[in-house]
């Protein structure tokens, strides 16, 4: 199901959701800066609020996302400055709509798609950068450990890997060796399991999908946990992929409404191709869908489910 904006005609790629003193925000990316909405109900309108985060001299504002510590917001968030290619960095700001100040760059690399967590382990930053080993080399998810919001330890633990074709990015795959993505962590637990959910393939196209790995355990410390990624008997299995009404869904966050989880992703509507576009063309919107967990299992109850 689409999400309601009351701007029509933008994009809300990479959506975030977060909630502050029962009222709603939605981050997303921006070519400017990181776009903001707000809204009374996930479920009613969003109201867009603008370019809550920037930085003078940067461009192409990738996958933000949010954490309150104390009575701080932190955002993380990669963007493009001179020939620094998307490396992470991290803002604050005293309200969720910011502004948010970019206070430090992160890493000294491509590193993008923040989710920040606290366990009682400490803070642990979740995201996605490239290794060039391995048979199927390409963009993979870690996690890292931070010292405080704006230290990490360096000491990143590889977790999610590319073990599909399904997990090609494909216009990267003319000629070997392939190109392969795994990126948009999104961190949670439930009912002593721990799941670790993200995005695979490519965002361009219809191949873009949302898997997840999973870990049987309370352990706190995200870099003591093996998670194991989910498959059918070895196959590929995602939790949601193209469908009969939009194609490239994926990089989500999660809703949690009492015993309810939904996933707030972007994805695309079948329209016919523009003969004149060239390269990539931005239409991806937000879209939610409700999720059943139970015992290492995570299914998407799609609104085609219910035709």
């Amino acid at each position: 199901m689409k999400l309601i904006f009351d701007v029509p005609g933008r994009a809300q790629g990479d959506p975030f959701i977060f909630e502050d003193n029962g009222k709603y925000y939605l981050y997303a990316t921006g070519t400017n800066g990181v776009d903001g909405y707000s809204a009374n109900d996930p479920f009613g309108t969003w109201h867009y609020e603008g370019i809550v985060c920037s930085k003078e001299g940067g461009k192409h504002y990738w996958a933000p996302s949010v954490i309150k510590l104390e009575d701080t917001y932190y955002m993380y968030l990669s963007f493009t400055e001179g020939e620094d290619f998307e490396f992470m960095h991290v803002a604050t700001a005293k309200h969720p709509l910011g502004p948010f100040t970019v206070e430090k760059r992160l890493y000294d690399r491509f590193s993008i798609d923040s989710h920040m967590i606290k366990t009682e382990a400490g803070l642990f930053l979740w995201y996605a950068e490239d290794n060039l080993e391995g048979e199927r080399i390409g963009t993979r998810v870690f996690v890292d450990r931070f010292l405080d919001p704006f230290t990490p330890e360096h000491d990143p633990k590889e977790v999610i890997i590319p073990t599909f074709d399904e997990e090609k990015f494909t216009p990267k795959c003319i000629n070997p060796p392939y190109w392969h993505t795994i990126e948009g962590p999104f961190w949670f637990q439930k009912d002593g399991w721990q799941y670790v959910m993200y995005s695979g393939g490519c965002y361009e196209d219809d191949t873009y999908h949302i898997g997840y790995a999973a870990a049987h355990t309370t352990e706190p410390d995200q870099k003591k946990i093996d998670y194991q990624k989910h498959t059918l008997d070895g196959a590929f299995d995602p939790v949601l992929i193209k469908n009969h009404y939009e194609e490239g869904t994926g990089h989500h966050s999660l809703l949690f409404l009492g015993d309810e989880i939904y996933a707030i992703y972007h994805g695309r509507d079948y329209a016919p191709k523009d003969p004149n576009a060239t390269g990539y063309v931005e239409c991806r919107t937000g879209r939610v869908c409700r999720l059943h967990v139970k015992e290492g299992i995570i299914t998407a109850e799609r609104y085609e489910d219910k035709l």
